[in-house]
Parts: structure tokens; C-alpha cells; sequence
């Protein structure tokens, strides 16, 4: 403009936008044809093609920013317990069902289903990580479900259908259907024994449940799962969002959550009164028919959180690579690179990692090890990738310098989301603990995993040097130790098995060898930075 030549713009990065997400990133295409899914290609280009969309950027920008409204009453005074979405967020639901990120596991039978399905579920992290959670839920919901049988015949065919349909309709109106829990109460937390919500028999398979839950993710599902206290015990059920008879299932939403990050999804605060419910699973069981969908949700978390890390580093990269500093390209300077090389790693493992617990849930059909391993996995990669992730993303916005701090770029939103998924389905010490007691109620468990981390025996000094030194004592107090120690070993394991020898032995040096410092961009000398960072772009 003329006579405002201060408002020209120089040394700005372009929009990251309309790039695809899997032709971009070589490690995610080499781990889904390791573990059997290669066949899915095609499917998964097209979603990268989604998730790298200027379309989508946009859709999560404005899903977050217009964020969900509570709606407790209609203009006439009626109760309806409704939440209003803007556009964008019913759009970013339609094309993530159509991805079948929450049904390709248990429509397609063929090996390596599942490892398509995390994969798919790892692109749409790094595109909007709202939609993440409905669609997790949904997935995992069948993992419950298969014990009411009828239930599951009822409803299996809403649930896995790739459309979707927002309306407020009773379930057997609708097609496409989504899942949700509505776990947590105010007074347990995590300590779901703890459980107030008292359920009182109607006859027949009929509940009336009566309580309150402190989070109710997705208060908009068609069907939710929950547990109430029965004279056996806590027991599992199964509710509809709306009657069959019409209107709302005997739920009060009290408020929405106002929370940090993950804003485009909707979280509530919810009373049953007299809530309508149907029991899962033997009554009096409840907590262990619930925790085998979040089994399945916890294994979502980590591939959320390792997607997120990717998009973080990826973001970061592409700025660096736009910016000059000090009369030099940003990315070409040895401590630019250094960082942007040391982010690669930390992704890339946390990659493997997430996708290894994948291909041992999509074996557990098929091979009783893989079963008894994806219950050590899920866990482990769930607490060391959720807690690596904040310090990543944390680090890829500092690369962006104060444009990072700034709502309007893609980092920021990262960077809010990025504490979610450890704090999901257990914090850190419940899943560290949980990791305990699995391998202590099957102790081989702990055979498979050293057997796997020593399938790259020999390859490694400091690899070896793990593999022959004595695992942290299996108390409480340990918890965290133990658990990441199996992590950063399985990962090493995996990177220097299936990844370019650069990304493995950098690995392996850093965070085993210890010659790595306490922060990220502290590669020892002898690390070629430059193979790394190429990484990044595929």
C-alpha cells in the first residue's frame, strides 16, 4: 500500500498446507508395511491427502475456535440437554467416519486391518485431535460390547457404518452412530471402585440409574457406556443418548468443560435421573468388561500423541526451512539443526512404538504371545509417547519462536492439545501401575518383551548393555522407572530393526548410550544432522 511500505512482508514462512501426510513421512510407510498393512496404501493416501488439506487446517482452526455450546432448553422452555457444533466440526466428523478411523479394524478381515486402522488414526492426530476422541471411543467400544451379544447385534451395524448423522434421534432411527463413556465421578477420579451411581432394577434387562459423572466425553453420543453400583457390585451399562419412546434419555448436562486444549470437542459435567441402561458384561464385573475398551482407547492415545508429535516437528521443519537468522538459513545452522534433528528422533520412535502395539493387537486373534503382549504394550507406549509429547511439541513451537505463542498458527493448538492423552484413560502413575500388574498377573509377559527388544541384539553396544543389566524392582515406588525403561528399549529395538541406521544409533547413543544432555537439541558430536532432518520430509 502506498505510503505504508513498513507493512511489507519479508522472511515469513508460506502456509504448510495441501501437502499429503503419507507420501510425506517414508517411517510411517515402512512401519504399516512391516506389520502387514501395506495394502491399505491407497486408503491411507487419500486421507493423508485429508489431513495435509488446506481444508482441514481451516476446519480445526475454526472448530476450535468456535467451540461447543450448551443448550439446555429450547425457545419454548422445554429441557432438550443438546450441544451446538459450529460447521466445521460436523464436517471434520463426516470425513473422519468416511476414513473409517473408528471401524477399520472390525469391518476388514485381513491381516494387518488393525495396523491400517492405527494408522489412519495416527494421520487424523495431526490434522484436528478432537474428532480423535469420538472416533476412538467408537472403535473401542466394541471391545465391551462383545459381551451383551445382543446388544452388539443391535447396534454393531450404526456403529461401524462410515457415515454419519448428527441429528438427535433415538438410535434405531439412525444409521451411523456414535459412542461415547461417561466414566469419571467427582469424588474417584481414576479409582473407579469408587463408583456412587447406584442403578435399581426396572425388570427385565431394563436400569434406572441415578447419579452424577464429572466427565462425560461426547455428552452428543448416541450410546454411551458407564458404570453404576448394583448389590453385586460396580457393573458396566449400556445407555442411549435418546429414547426410543422420544426425547432424552433422563439426563441433566450440568455445564461444558472449559478446558485448555481440545476445545472443538465437547466434554460435560452430567446427572442421570433415572437414566435408561442395560448392563454389559456380568453384573457386578463392570470395572473389568470397562477396561477392556480402555485397553483400546489407551493404545489411541499413544498414536494420537505420536501423530501430534509428528505434525509438531513437521511444522517446526517447514519453518525453519523458510527462515533465515544472522545471515543464514534457520535450518542449516548447527544448532537449528541440531534441535530439528533431535525432534526427528523423538517421533520417530514414538512411531514405532505406537505401531508395534497395533500390529500386536491386530496378531492377538491369531497368536496367543501377540495377545499377551498387547496387553504390556498398549500401556507402555501409552505413558512414555503421552509424556514425551508436551516436552516435543513444547520445544517445536520454541523453533517458531513468539509466532508460536500466537492462537493463529497451527502450533499453538498443538501445543494445548498435546497434555490430553496422558491424562486420558489414567494418568501417568495409573498406567505405570496398571503396567505392573499386568506383568505380574502374567509374568511371561515380560519374557515376550525382552524377547522382542532382543530380536536386535548385536546390533547395538548400548543396546546390549541394557539388555544385560537388571530391570528396576517391580514395586510401586518404581512404577514410572520400569516403565520407561521397557519404553526407550522396545523403541531402540524397534529403530534399529526397521529404521535408516543414522536414526538408530543416534537413538541408541542418546537415550541409552547417555551421551545425549537432559534437553532436546543436545546431540553428541559424531551425529550427522542433516540424514535426520531429510526425514522429516519423506
Amino acid at each position: 500500500m502506498q505510503g505504508a511500505p513498513t507493512h511489507e512482508v519479508l522472511n515469513q514462512p508460506p502456509p504448510l498446507e495441501d501437502f499429503n501426510a503419507w507420501t510425506n513421512d517414508e517411517a510411517l510407510r515402512d512401519a504399516v508395511k512391516t506389520y502387514g498393512g501395506g495394502w491399505a496404501a491407497p486408503r491411507l493416501c487419500a486421507c493423508g491427502w485429508h489431513v495435509g488439506s488446506a481444508r482441514v487446517l481451516e476446519l480445526a482452526r475454526q472448530a476450535n475456535r468456535f467451540t461447543p455450546e450448551l443448550r439446555t432448553h429450547d425457545r419454548y422452555g422445554h429441557r432438550i440437554d443438546q450441544v451446538a457444533f459450529h460447521p466445521a466440526w460436523h464436517e471434520l466428523m463426516g470425513m473422519v467416519r468416511a476414513d473409517e478411523v473408528h471401524a477399520l479394524g472390525w469391518t476388514d478381515q485381513r491381516p494387518g486391518a488393525h495396523v491400517a486402522r492405527a494408522a489412519l488414526s495416527y494421520l487424523w492426530a495431526q490434522g484436528e485431535a478432537g474428532v480423535g476422541c469420538p472416533a476412538a471411543m467408537t472403535f473401542a467400544s466394541l471391545a465391551a460390547l462383545r459381551h451383551a451379544p445382543a446388544l452388539l447385534a443391535r447396534f454393531q451395524p450404526g456403529i461401524l457404518s462410515p457415515g454419519y448423522d448428527p441429528r438427535p434421534l433415538p438410535p434405531a432411527q439412525k444409521a451411523a452412530l456414535t459412542v461415547a463413556m461417561a466414566m469419571t465421578e467427582k469424588q474417584g477420579g481414576s479409582d473407579l471402585r469408587q463408583v456412587q451411581t447406584e442403578a435399581t432394577h426396572q425388570g427385565g434387562d431394563m436400569y434406572e440409574l441415578t447419579g452424577h459423572k464429572w466427565f462425560f466425553s461426547v455428552p452428543v453420543a448416541d450410546l454411551f457406556l458407564t458404570l453404576a453400583r448394583t448389590p453385586a457390585g460396580p457393573t458396566c451399562f449400556l445407555a442411549q443418548g435418546w429414547r426410543d419412546a422420544g426425547g432424552r434419555n433422563f439426563l441433566a448436562l450440568q455445564r461444558l468443560k472449559d478446558k485448555c486444549g481440545n476445545r472443538s470437542n465437547a466434554s460435560a459435567e452430567v446427572e442421570f435421573r433415572g437414566l435408561e441402561a442395560r448392563i454389559v458384561g456380568v453384573e457386578g464385573r463392570g470395572i473389568a468388561t470397562i477396561l477392556e475398551m480402555a485397553h483400546l482407547t489407551r493404545l489411541e492415545c499413544a498414536l494420537g500423541s505420536a501423530g501430534q508429535m509428528r505434525q509438531a516437528v513437521r511444522l517446526a521443519a517447514h519453518h525453519a526451512a523458510h527462515r533465515s537468522a544472522f545471515g543464514a538459513d534457520l535450518a542449516a545452522q548447527p544448532a537449528m539443526a541440531n534441535v530439528l534433528a533431535d525432534l526427528t528422533l523423538e517421533a520417530e520412535a514414538a512411531m514405532w512404538l505406537a505401531m508395534r502395539a497395533a500390529a500386536a493387537l491386530d496378531a492377538a486373534s491369531r497368536d496367543e504371545s501377540e495377545q499377551i503382549l498387547v496387553r504390556c504394550l498398549a500401556p507402555i507406549a501409552k505413558y512414555f509417547i503421552c509424556k514425551r509429547a508436551p516436552m516435543v511439541v513444547a520445544e517445536a513451537l520454541e523453533c517458531h519462536g513468539g509466532n508460536g505463542f500466537i492462537e493463529e498458527h497451527d502450533i499453538a493448538r498443538l501445543y494445548r492439545d498435546a497434555p490430553l492423552n496422558g491424562l486420558w484413560e489414567g494418568s501417568g502413575n495409573v498406567i505405570c501401575l496398571d503396567v505392573l500388574r499386568a506383568l505380574s498377573r502374567q509374568p511371561e509377559g515380560l519374557a515376550l518383551l525382552r524377547a522382542e527388544i532382543g530380536k536386535a541384539k548385536g546390533a547395538n553396544k548400548a543396546l546390549d548393555a541394557w539388555l544385560a543389566a537388571p530391570l528396576p524392582a517391580f514395586e510401586a515406588r518404581h512404577a514410572r522407572r520400569l516403565t520407561e525403561q521397557l519404553a526407550l528399549a522396545l523403541a531402540a529395538s524397534l529403530l534399529l530393526r526397521h529404521a535408516p541406521g543414522f536414526v538408530a544409533e543416534a537413538y541408541c547413543a542418546t537415550r541409552l548410550g547417555g551421551d545425549g544432555g537432559q534437553a532436546l537439541g543436545t546431540l553428541p558430536a559424531g551425529v550427522d544432522f542433516t540424514p535426520i532432518m531429510r526425514r522429516m520430509s519423506g
